[in-house]
């Protein structure tokens, strides 16, 4: 981790790098160099910005893609908030500089790097805040895709036609170096990764109705050998639309590796794509991105037991590892909490009590609102709750969480409150945006 986190601070830090080479110009005091530090800098982290959402298997492997998801997102605050302090500290004390704001009277260099700036806070408000505005998944990635590029462009543009730093043609060339590389990023991403998946095409084989208003799809290879991929991977589906028209979800695959025929999804319908689910026909092509993903038991051969913590579909990917298991004839002791609301919405309970016969395996429900002659565990997860269930060498398990945010803080709390080190809990963010 620490290896990664160098190379993020060596490619922040490459443009200012540049800038050093050779002679420098003239200094414009103290303020307007931290300006254009903090200008450089914001510019740098937003072009790497492409690089953590560009699904590099190598670079996202020691953390997990959600998690890189999750720093993407607020690197892209912090970004945003060190060109806005560029964009004040110019404003502030060299006025001169930054023109008037009248386009048809500013240099253009100060007016794309104006427009960047707004579309760049355009982009951080509409993703921070995109349930809240209403926001359609597919809709707002289409605009977060186009309105980043753009902005990219713009800032790119603004550097150039206003660097005064880049006085040499030997600092032009590495700058336009740098700026091509993110250029590039954003090709592999939208052009040649969609194309690869187009060579490799799926289809919808079955789709079955499950409790819960949750849906799973079974999706088959079409004259390809499928995916290969470790219990508790997910992957990008894209249905009705090809890999080009940015209509994509990120979904736990439920199934088992060792199933080779076929990929099972199982869904819930919480948003605009999900509730169509149940309208998917078999036949219909699909296209598939991955595997992608950390959380897999296969990660810890040697651990003396496991505990998994599920709250609704967010049983899907221990599904996989459970699957996997009985495949393998796993001996190891293992525990399942699964929170829901009713015992009837409760996602593959019939097969859950049959893998708890073939395993060692102790389930452990939890109903929110239980029926009158319930006799398990009722309400929410809580301390309590998990002290009752765990073993005395709780500290020696390996720990898999999944399912709504609130229940995740939770359950990591708890355990870490009941002596199990922070290392051995391995959480999957339920939303990726």
């Amino acid at each position: 981790m620490a290896w990664w986190l160098g190379v993020y601070l060596a490619l922040v830090i490459a443009p200012l790098a540049v800038l050093m080479i050779g002679g420098r110009p003239a200094a414009g005091g103290l303020g307007w160099d931290f300006a254009m530090a903090l200008g450089y800098a914001g510019i740098a982290m937003t072009g790497i910005q492409f690089a953590l959402t560009a699904r590099f298997r190598h670079a996202t492997a020691p953390f997990g893609i959600d998690i890189v998801y999750y720093f993407h997102r607020w690197l892209a605050v912090l970004a945003f908030v060190l060109i806005g302090v560029h964009v004040a500290v110019l404003s502030l004390a060299y006025p001169a500089a930054m023109g008037p704001l009248d386009p048809r009277n500013a240099p253009w260099p100060m007016t794309a790097g104006r427009a960047a700036f707004v579309l760049f806070g355009i982009v951080v408000v509409t993703s921070l805040w995109r349930r809240q505005l209403r926001i359609a998944y597919d809709g707002w990635r289409r605009i977060h895709a186009a309105l980043t590029t753009l902005a990219l462009v713009l800032a790119i543009g603004h550097v150039a036609g206003s660097g005064h730093y880049l006085d040499t043609p030997v600092k032009r060339v590495l700058w336009v170096a740098l700026a091509g590389f993110w250029l590039l990023l954003v090709v592999n991403v939208r052009l040649v990764r969609p194309f690869r998946m187009l060579r490799r095409p799926w289809q919808v084989r079955t789709v079955r109705r499950e409790p819960g208003r949750s849906w799973t799809l079974e999706i088959e290879p079409v004259g390809h050998a499928g995916l290969r991929f470790a219990p508790g991977q997910f992957a990008w589906l894209s249905l009705r639309a090809s890999p080009f028209a940015l209509r994509e979800h990120p979904f736990s695959i439920a199934s088992s590796p060792l199933r080779t025929d076929a990929l099972e999804f199982t869904i819930k319908e919480l948003g605009d794509f999900t509730r169509t689910i149940g309208t998917i026909r078999p036949g219909e092509p699909a296209w598939i991105d991955g595997p992608f993903g950390a959380f897999t038991t296969d990660r810890h051969p040697r651990a003396p037991g496991l505990v998994f913590i599920a709250g609704g579909v967010g049983v899907a990917p221990i599904m996989s590892m459970l699957r996997t298991f009985a495949a393998r004839g796993e001996r190891r002791p293992l525990r399942l909490f699964y929170g829901n609301r009713r015992w009837e919405r409760v996602v593959f309970r019939e097969e859950l009590a049959e893998l708890a016969q073939r395993l060692d395996l102790a389930l452990v429900h939890i109903l929110g609102e239980p029926p009158a002659d319930w006799a398990g565990e009722s309400g929410l997860l809580t301390r309590g709750l998990l002290d009752r269930h765990l073993p005395d060498a709780r500290a020696e398990l390996e720990y898999f969480v999944c399912g709504p945010d609130p229940m995740i803080r939770v359950a990591e709390r708890s355990l870490v409150e009941l002596g199990v080190p922070l290392r051995r809990i391995h959480s999957e963010i339920f939303q990726l945006a």
